[in-house]
């Protein structure tokens, strides 16, 4: 009886042996299929076809579109104009023998014409070639019909001592352009970025998920083994209850960890905007770039490159041409206009073409304002101080824009670092479990030392995620700062 009960004993460690074995994991998470998503895949889904990146493209083109129908309208203009009908009926004088007397008169005009307008930015001015023809037709007492042609007239409309507008808009149209155009690539880089912070949220998870699953199966395995014990008086109750209580907590952090793997895993597919029934299978970038970034050349990048730089430029702009106009607007001005051409004028439409004769006009006019009770001094005051205002906000851009560029560089730095120290210390940690784990199915130390050599193992495969999560955030964060890809060492397209 006592040999049986000691081959029984003996039994027991040899089946616990090889549940254990087979409930416990491998280090690292399952070999994804061969079509697993990438760290560079997801990104270039969310980069195509995210939403993020489609209002991003929608921005663009609406400012390519807009510099384009600038650009376009600076070019000469072509426009058919005319009045189809112009009529009048009223009394009028008319003059006869015994003096003027008031008439009944019906009349309508009607006229077309062509004219190409070419604008003068530099000059702040426009030219036109135009071309008309006029009629008029009259009934009642007297019943006339005249026509009335210019066949070529040239006109030069002109400001003298006023701000030049269209060059005023050109230059801020040139800025706006630029802005818009880097501003693009900084919003795919934050989707890189945040696309990177979502896809390690998901393998975190789904690595937090294969470890709870381990750990539920590790204690239910526990759990078998310490009721035998319990039975035969090895153990007491209490530490029956202690195993019980630790696999009922194992399989609630199960369901805790299924639930955050399946939200990380729908923020990840709501960013790169792929749905499907299919779990989404994906593998770690373990991989990672070597590159060196010195903090120099970050900030040289990221003031050459960055958009707050040039929206800093659109707002001094901005700014000097509101002082522009608030000085010009209170002084002396002047506009200008000035036309040369031909016209004719017949009864026949045949002959208002014929023998056409000089037309020319000219005007010139001047304003000065004379007295305003301080008005233009306090306009050109308070655009001085727009200025000063802008100049300020302008040099915060910058220095908050060079911390932004040098700290990047140096956390990208600390970060790969860390990220060696982190690989070091997982590849450690999982073989001083597996050293533990073969020591406890020989019966050389316990189960809590067994749990915490698995503890050691889990936490040191979190910290590489991390380290891996912190890498790659930051990486597209210098990228974003910069607008630089210091992997190919040139600026972003």
């Amino acid at each position: 009886m006592q040999s049986r009960s000691r081959r029984a004993r003996g039994a027991l460690p040899l089946a616990f042996s090889a549940l254990l074995a087979a409930a416990l994991p491998a280090q690292h998470p399952a070999a994804a299929p061969a079509r697993a998503l990438t760290l560079q895949d997801a990104i270039n889904l969310a980069q195509r076809q995210g939403l993020a990146a489609s209002a991003a493209r929608s921005a663009r083109d609406e400012s390519r579109a807009h510099d384009r129908a600038f650009n376009a309208r600076l070019l000469p203009q072509v426009s058919l104009q005319g009045d189809v009908a112009n009529y009048r009926h009223a009394f009028v004088g008319v003059l006869t023998e015994n003096g003027t007397q008031f008439a009944p008169q019906t009349q309508n005009e009607s006229f077309m014409g062509v004219t190409v307008a070419q604008p003068l930015p530099w000059f702040g001015g426009t030219l036109k070639l135009s071309s008309l023809l006029d009629r008029v037709d009259i009934t009642g007492n007297a019943v006339s019909r005249t026509w009335t042609s210019t066949p070529f007239q040239i006109e030069l409309d002109q400001d003298l001592f006023r701000p030049r507008e269209l060059l005023w808009d050109s230059r801020q149209q040139s800025l706006n352009a630029s802005i818009a155009e880097r501003q693009y690539l900084e919003a795919r880089e934050d989707v890189a970025a945040t696309t990177a912070s979502a896809f390690f949220d998901y393998y975190a998870a789904a690595v937090a998920l294969q470890n709870a699953t381990t750990n539920a199966a590790v204690n239910d395995t526990l759990y078998t083994l310490n009721k035998g014990r319990y039975e035969v008086g090895k153990i007491g109750e209490n530490d029956l209850l202690a195993s019980e209580l630790a696999l009922l907590n194992a399989r609630a952090s199960v369901d805790g960890a299924r639930l955050e793997r399946d939200r990380s895993e729908s923020a990840l597919r709501r960013l790169i905007n792929v749905h499907s029934a299919d779990t989404l299978a994906i593998v770690a970038p373990n991989q990672v770039p070597a590159i060196e970034v010195a903090p120099d050349l970050a900030v040289a990048e990221a003031f050459k490159n960055a958009s707050v730089v040039q929206q800093s430029e659109l707002e001094a702009v901005i700014a000097k041409r509101r002082e522009t106009e608030a000085r010009f607007k209170n002084g002396f001005n002047a506009s200008l206009g000035a036309g040369y051409g031909m016209n004719q004028s017949s009864s026949l439409f045949g002959l208002a073409y014929a023998s056409p004769l000089p037309k020319q006009s000219f005007h010139l006019g001047v304003t000065m304002p004379f007295f305003q009770w301080g008005g233009g001094r306090a306009d050109i005051q308070a655009a001085r101080a727009e200025q000063a205002r802008v100049a300020s906000v302008a040099r915060g851009r910058r220095e908050q824009l060079e911390e932004d560029a040098r700290y990047a560089a140096l956390q990208l730095t600390q970060s790969l670092r860390l990220l060696a120290i982190s690989a070091k210390a997982d590849t450690v940690a999982s073989k001083r479990f597996e050293v533990a784990k073969n020591r406890y199915v020989i019966g050389k130390i316990g189960i809590s030392d067994l749990f915490i050599a698995q503890n050691e193992k889990n936490q040191a495969l979190t910290s590489y995620i991390q380290a891996l999560r912190g890498f790659w955030t930051g990486y597209y964060r210098l990228r974003r700062v910069t607008l630089y890809d210091f992997a190919q060492k040139s600026e972003l397209q």
